[in-house]
């Protein structure tokens, strides 16, 4: 079983004073109706969401795997996984043709009150997640609204939320809040060097370089997000070699070349926003952060040419590399 999405996680805490929260206040009758998950993307939040659903959906304890730790052969356990237990229902950005919507949409936000209208099959409760409640769109946010006013009966809703400020306060204030911690980077550290066995120096860029995230110090330590994140590093630090980037940027076309893209952007980003922050000439690498941060977004918005866009993006490294080096 793959444990790259959070329903498959078992053995990962997020944050252990939130769950005993959560089964304090369930162990006292005071189980809200509706939480919202509020921290760094990749910090947890969906993994709580998911840990939180498989006990209320009867799934039996652990303790070994934490306060909300539930056991994996459970029945429970195991519908929840398989994407096929009735008293649960997910809703996150869909998948078309290959490529992921860039918003929930207000049908599938409908989806909730017939889904709370009905009584549980096989559990106690009826649980809703929404990953993430800040991919809702406007109608999609007011449909969710109509559900939070109306609290439905033994149902269970988590908003997982990288950015709750955005949110309608009017959703915020009907929801009990838990806030998620960022992680030290010793903790990502060990982390990182249980989970991939990637060397110390290795783990120990990762658990800098991930701003306190566990789920972005995996990603960073494995896989293609390793190889981009070693070249913007290379390319950030002085060898960017022109055929290579060529290259690269032959890889940009279709979807997954819109992900390729956007996740070497992401690294080439925040290479250049460490840069900034090792403090030589760091002004000159704050303001070229500054400027590539909205890259991304702008090629997508106005179908700009990806290798164009990364071209531009290593012309002004090049810029204030030279810089750099005049000024000594």
């Amino acid at each position: 079983m793959s444990e790259d999405h959070p329903r498959d996680r078992f053995d990962l805490v997020p944050d252990a004073a939130a769950e005993t929260a959560f089964l304090d206040a369930w162990a006292r009758g005071r189980l809200h109706h509706a939480w919202l998950l509020c921290g760094v993307e990749g910090v947890g939040k969906a993994t709580f969401a998911y840990r939180a659903a498989r006990r209320l959906l009867g799934a039996a304890a652990d303790p070994a795997r934490g306060p909300l730790g539930a056991r994996r052969d459970d029945p429970a356990s195991r519908l929840i996984s398989a994407q096929a237990h009735p008293d649960l229902l997910v809703l996150e950005r869909l998948v078309d043709g290959g490529k992921t919507k860039k918003s929930i949409s207000v049908d599938q936000s409908r989806e909730l009150p017939e889904f709370f209208s009905k009584s549980s099959s096989q559990a106690r409760h009826r649980v809703a997640i929404i990953d993430a409640a800040d991919d809702l769109n406007v109608n999609a946010a007011n449909a969710l609204l109509k559900v939070l006013e109306e609290p439905p009966e033994r149902g269970v809703l988590f908003l997982v939320s990288h950015a709750p400020g955005r949110l309608l306060a009017t959703i915020r204030s009907r929801c009990r809040r838990l806030s998620f911690p960022i992680w030290t980077p010793d903790r990502l550290e060990t982390l990182v060097r249980d989970r991939t066995g990637a060397e110390a120096e290795d783990a120990a860029h990762a658990a800098v370089m991930a701003g306190g995230s566990p789920g972005a110090a995996l990603a960073l330590a494995s896989g293609s997000t390793f190889e981009m994140d070693q070249l913007a590093r290379r390319w950030v630090g002085g060898d960017i070699d022109r055929a290579e980037a060529l290259a690269v940027a032959d890889r940009f076309r279709g979807a997954e070349g819109q992900e390729r893209f956007e996740a070497l952007m992401e690294r080439l980003i925040a290479a250049v926003k460490m840069r900034a922050l090792e403090g030589a000439g760091g002004h000159r690498w704050a303001d070229l952060w500054e400027r590539l941060q909205p890259l991304p977004e702008r090629a997508a918005g106005l179908n700009l040419d990806r290798g164009d866009v990364l071209a531009g993006a290593l012309a002004d490294i090049r810029r204030v590399q030279a810089q750099h080096q005049r000024m000594g």
